[in-house]
């Protein structure tokens, strides 16, 4: 089964993040401009919560607050789940689902190290499992290991 640390490996590198400080419209920006749905934020080099869409949506939009009014601090997500670099995707894919969240920082030595999202969670399990079958298939019609 793949880890996190395989699956942060195959993916660009780079994190966005954000203070707290900062306006939700400049959230809001950065997220656009990096096509992503969710944001860590920071201070210094401390996980201090997560600013995604669904944040915006529920407490600005529905509200009738403005983006350029609102902080990042007053909106974000305050408990942070997150994952390790050494857990299986099944794990971060079950903590995923029993949370109900869609981005999860990877945390190494209390460090940032990256982000995962259930779009790259997904993508990966379905890849573990293409090649199971892959191998499935050979090992039934007698080719596993066999050069053709």
């Amino acid at each position: 089964m793949m880890t996190v640390r395989q699956l942060l490996a195959g993916k660009a590198a780079g994190i966005v993040t954000i203070s707290s400080q900062e306006s939700a419209f400049e959230a809001l920006q950065k997220m656009a401009q990096a096509d992503i749905g969710a944001l860590i934020v920071t201070e210094g080099k401390r996980v201090v919560g997560i600013f995604s869409e669904r944040d915006y949506a529920r407490k600005v939009s529905l509200r009738g607050k403005t983006a350029m009014a609102c902080q990042v601090g007053e909106l974000m997500t305050r408990r942070v789940y997150y994952a390790e670099p050494a857990q299986t995707i099944n794990d971060v894919m079950a903590l995923m689902t029993a949370k109900r969240i869609r981005h999860l920082p990877v945390i190494e030595k209390e460090e940032l190290v990256g982000v995962i999202s259930i779009g790259d969670v997904v993508k990966a399990v379905i890849a573990d499992h293409e090649f199971t079958i892959q191998e499935l298939e050979k090992y039934i019609t007698g080719s596993y290991g066999v050069e053709l």
